[in-house]
């Protein structure tokens, strides 16, 4: 069982961050990556669409025998996590509590920030999240819409993500946070932008980071850590076209993405499977 792989699941391709992470912690872990490009983006969709969708993914990754589940999805994180701790036997790791503990670890003012997309934001699932937090940390949310779209047109530094990011951070900067959560696995991508943009007296805290940090905990914790002299092997799936997945998730993860291939999931790939 410890050298099966370990299964991570997103939307689409912003999860390949929190995979990028995983390789580089967990260096002797097999990864089996799903990403729902077929349906993607799942922000817009009502959260019960949301859940059918992330529960048919997420059973198609245990179907394959992984030894545990990332959900490496903010809205799915949102719609899904509790359901998924009682559906499955596996342990279940998601990206936004792990990136609000490690954010209320550093922050030194008690002023924090989270930037996300619309639907999280809308979601308030990270506000939430801090709802333990003593009355000295103050929380401010910001939607910002434009950098996926940025990320994924491989748009990561120059004079427009400057001039992007210091409108979308202005009010932030007004509360003098002292720490930024990413709140959206697109945004590691544009971790040098945003450090310009609010100086390093900021500290980012990555929900890729910080989850792949959680997973080795809780692997270590359940004595699923594969052996140090495991060979890795890694596979990436998408309900969408394999060739344009492989195209961005080469951007986003790197040469470790060889192949990928399509995985037929729920009623929607019905139809795919059928064109």
């Amino acid at each position: 069982m410890t050298e099966a792989p370990i299964g991570v699941f997103d939307s689409g391709f912003g999860g390949l961050t929190v995979a990028r992470e995983v390789l580089d912690q967990l260096p002797h872990e097999s990864v089996l990556y799903l990403g729902d490009t077929a349906r993607t983006p799942y922000g817009p969709r009502p959260i019960a669409q949301v859940r059918e969708f992330s529960l048919e993914c997420l059973d198609r990754l245990v179907e394959h025998g992984v030894k545990a589940l990332v959900i490496a999805c903010n809205s799915a994180s949102a719609a899904v996590l509790a359901d998924a701790r009682e559906r499955y036997a596996v342990p279940v790791v998601e990206v936004i509590r792990p990136a609000v503990r490690r954010a209320m670890a550093v922050t030194r003012n008690g002023q924090i920030g989270v930037i996300s997309t619309a639907a999280t934001h809308q979601s308030r699932a990270y506000l939430d999240s801090f709802v333990a937090a003593p009355p000295t940390v103050q929380v401010a949310s910001q939607p910002c819409p434009r950098f996926v779209e940025l990320v994924e047109a491989g748009v990561t530094s120059g004079p427009e993500v400057i001039e992007v990011a210091r409108d979308y951070l202005a009010p932030l900067q007004e509360r003098d946070v002292d720490t930024l959560i990413l709140g959206c696995t697109h945004y590691p991508l544009l971790t040098q932008a945003l450090q310009y943009v609010l100086g390093e007296q900021v500290q980012l805290v990555s929900s890729a980071a910080a989850t792949a940090a959680d997973l080795f905990r809780v692997l270590t914790d359940s004595g699923l850590l594969a052996a140090q002299d495991n060979e890795p092997v890694h596979q990436w799936l998408t309900t969408g076209d394999p060739y344009g997945f492989h195209y961005l998730a080469r951007r986003f993860l790197g040469p470790e993405v060889e192949q990928v291939h399509r995985a037929f999931v729920g009623r929607a790939d019905e139809r795919l499977a059928a064109q």
